[in-house]
């Protein structure tokens, strides 16, 4: 009997120091107090708590945790009612404060999020509201960390979940919206339609343009094409002038070439005859008489229009050539009577 009464006691100790032996996890903190009052904080590891003086009056998660509130009415600037719900992002940086600091401060925290909601909300409009959700946030983000610092809560974001406006205002949005889309569309539309005329027009202008540019090559070629021959015309006159004199033509020969041009000249069709100085003095009473008399054989004069050569047809004018084409194929023309008449004028 006197071996089990020890055996006893030191089960009873054992059992003891196991039931205050405690392992905190990481991430948490366990508030004890000592008799009544705040003793300490125990953090992540192995601690060991006098029986029955000490006592764990809470645990508390250091993990960041987020807090969905219910959807909270709120009025706007414009006297529009409108339902918000948020969401914090929290955590609790001081165990001793958020023990000791407010009863609950969960509860706190969704009062005071609503609270701030109200009052930052109702000095705006609803499409200030819809659009500046970023600037709400920041805003409640400043206001709610500041105010739970004393509780030992830490806020770390705000973000707004959903701002619900009424079924009457969200049919009024709803058309602004389509007669917005609508606009940009007519706008778009008249803006496209305004970029082919503008295309189009400055496509015809280059053509324009460039068509105007053809037109003073070809009229630039045609006046230079005019002047080689004109030169060549002339240096042609004269290599055949020095060719004469280089030959030292007599006088027999030049008559022989004034028998020919009086040839071309009286070609039956004119009234009058010209002849040789030296040929005159010789038959000009002969020729007088014959035709004061009558006799002789006396051709009539041929008053018609001299028959012109037809000139060659043009195998690069055809149906599609264009007015500036037949133009110069006709100045071409030109050209070449002239060229002919001055070659026969030289010989």
């Amino acid at each position: 009997m006197g071996a089990v009464v020890p055996l006893i006691l030191i089960i009873l100790v054992i059992f003891v120091l196991i039931r205050n032996i405690r392992v905190v996890p990481q991430e948490h903190a366990y508030i004890i107090e000592r008799l009544g009052k705040f003793k300490t904080v125990w953090f992540a590891g192995l601690h060991v708590k006098i029986p029955l003086i000490d006592q764990i009056v809470n645990k508390i998660s250091l993990k960041e945790q987020v807090f969905d509130f219910p959807p909270q009415p709120v009025i706007t600037k414009d006297n529009v009612s409108v339902k918000v719900d948020s969401v914090v992002f929290s955590k609790v940086f001081d165990p001793q404060k958020y023990t000791y600091g407010v009863e609950n401060p969960i509860a706190g925290l969704q009062n005071l999020s609503a609270t701030t909601l109200r009052s930052i909300i109702g000095g705006m409009e609803l499409d200030t509201t819809l659009s500046s959700r970023e600037n709400i946030n920041a805003q409640m983000e400043a206001i709610l960390d500041e105010a739970t610092d004393p509780w030992g809560i830490k806020v770390n974001r705000v973000e707004l979940k959903n701002i619900d406006p009424p079924p009457a205002i969200e049919e009024v949005m709803t058309k602004q919206m389509r007669a917005e889309r609508e606009r940009r569309q007519t706008v778009l539309e008249a803006q496209a339609h305004q970029e082919s005329v503008v295309s189009r027009a400055e496509g015809d202008k280059r053509a324009k343009v460039l068509a105007a540019e053809a037109e003073k090559e070809a009229k630039i070629a045609l006046a230079q094409g005019e002047a080689e021959s004109i030169r060549l015309v002339y240096e042609a006159q004269a290599q055949g002038l020095e060719k004469l004199r280089q030959a030292h033509v007599d006088e027999s020969v030049l008559k022989l070439k004034g028998l020919e041009a009086l040839r071309d000249v009286a070609d039956g069709r004119a009234t009058k005859i010209y002849m040789p100085t030296d040929l005159a003095g010789i038959v000009s009473t002969l020729g007088l008489a014959a035709e004061s008399l009558g006799i002789g054989d006396s051709t009539p004069v041929d008053h018609s229009a001299k028959p012109a050569t037809a000139p060659a047809a043009d195998p690069c004018i055809t149906y599609e050539t264009s007015a500036e084409g037949v133009k110069a194929a006709e100045f071409g023309e030109e050209l070449n009577a002239d060229l002919e008449s001055r070659r026969k004028d030289i010989l």
